[in-house]
């Protein structure tokens, strides 16, 4: 047959329209303006950060924050950008409501600055340098005592590796439109998924046994917990402390950021201790008992006050090398 029929003309090929991508979704918005005074948002929810690589926290190039949270409703995100001396906020999700009708709490409208007086020429300095510090109030409970536990008694590095390893395999992506990069914000995995994490996933995680255990004991009471970020702090911390595995510690840790409890001190800190030693009394060898009485000028305030220690940049120089990072997963 070969050679029988003319071939045939070539077919132009049909026009294609152009590719679109999908308009991002529509969230439910809201604005809130600071009643006075100046106002940072990075400073303000700079605490709930778990490292650069926070699955859940992410700042984008033009300052806006994203942040994405497991609410009582569901899984909900945020994006919050400081405009016009005021926050806008856009929310998807289940949670979305939720987490609107929270914002002021989250952005430290609950806070009382006015109510620290320094007493110390450092912080002086320091308040006069960041006079947009508030202390903000989540609300939420576990998604702060999670990592907490993460970095019970190990180096930073070490607890923000394990903490965007899970967060990554046993959450969702969140709700919303992409980050800028393309990759999806995360939702923390729910109590169940917690509890259903396997022990080699912890492993190589690099979390070990004592640390995953305080996780499962804390989950399994996850509702009970969470009516604590409701509680006064001195009886959240009482209720949290009730789970074997987590001390004073822990629990300072979760009520500053669940509570905004601004007298909440970080006490059993490897750190801590003597870098307010150091910022108030040049003293680098302060233990917490030195630490505490330090900070009695500031009682109701301590919180605050270690944070603008720490925003002063005043700390002690180092005198031997970092702590190593372990890899147990190789163990």
């Amino acid at each position: 047959m070969a050679g029988r029929f003319a071939p045939r003309p070539a077919r132009a090929p049909y026009p294609t329209a152009p590719v679109r991508s999908a308009p991002a979704p529509e969230g439910l918005r809201r604005r809130w303006t600071p009643p006075d005074g100046a106002y940072d948002l990075g400073l303000t929810l700079g605490p709930l950060r778990r490292g650069p690589g926070d699955p859940t926290f992410r700042v984008e190039p033009g300052g806006a924050v994203r942040r994405a949270s497991r609410t009582p409703a569901g899984p909900g995100a945020l994006r919050l950008v400081a405009r016009g001396g005021g926050v806008d906020a856009e929310a998807w999700g289940p949670g979305a409501e939720w987490l609107l009708e929270h914002l002021p709490e989250l952005l430290g409208a609950s806070d009382e600055p006015d109510a620290f007086v320094p007493r110390h020429r450092l912080l002086v300095g320091a308040l006069r340098r960041r006079p947009g510090l508030r202390l903000c109030r989540t609300g939420l409970v576990l998604e702060s005592l999670i990592p907490s536990v993460l970095e019970q008694k190990v180096t930073t590095v070490e607890a923000y590796r394990a903490w965007r390893l899970l967060v990554r395999a046993h959450g969702e992506p969140a709700p919303g439109p992409p980050l800028a990069s393309g990759e999806p914000l995360h939702v923390m995995p729910d109590a169940r998924t917690w509890a259903l994490i396997p022990s080699w996933e912890w492993h190589r995680a690099g979390v070990d046994a004592k640390r995953s255990s305080t996780v499962l004991r804390a989950v399994r009471v996850a509702e009970r917990l969470e009516e604590a970020a409701a509680m006064e702090p001195e009886q959240a911390a009482a209720r949290l402390e009730l789970i074997p595995g987590i001390g004073p510690w822990t629990s300072a840790e979760v009520i500053q950021r669940s509570n905004g409890a601004p007298d909440a001190v970080t006490v059993g800190d490897l750190h801590l201790p003597g870098i307010v030693g150091h910022a108030l009394a040049d003293d680098r060898h302060a233990d917490d008992a030195a630490m505490l009485d330090l900070l009695t000028p500031y009682a109701g305030q301590r919180h605050r006050a270690t944070r603008l220690i720490l925003l002063s940049g005043r700390v002690p120089a180092r005198r031997a090398p970092r702590m190593p990072v372990r890899d147990i997963a190789r163990l």
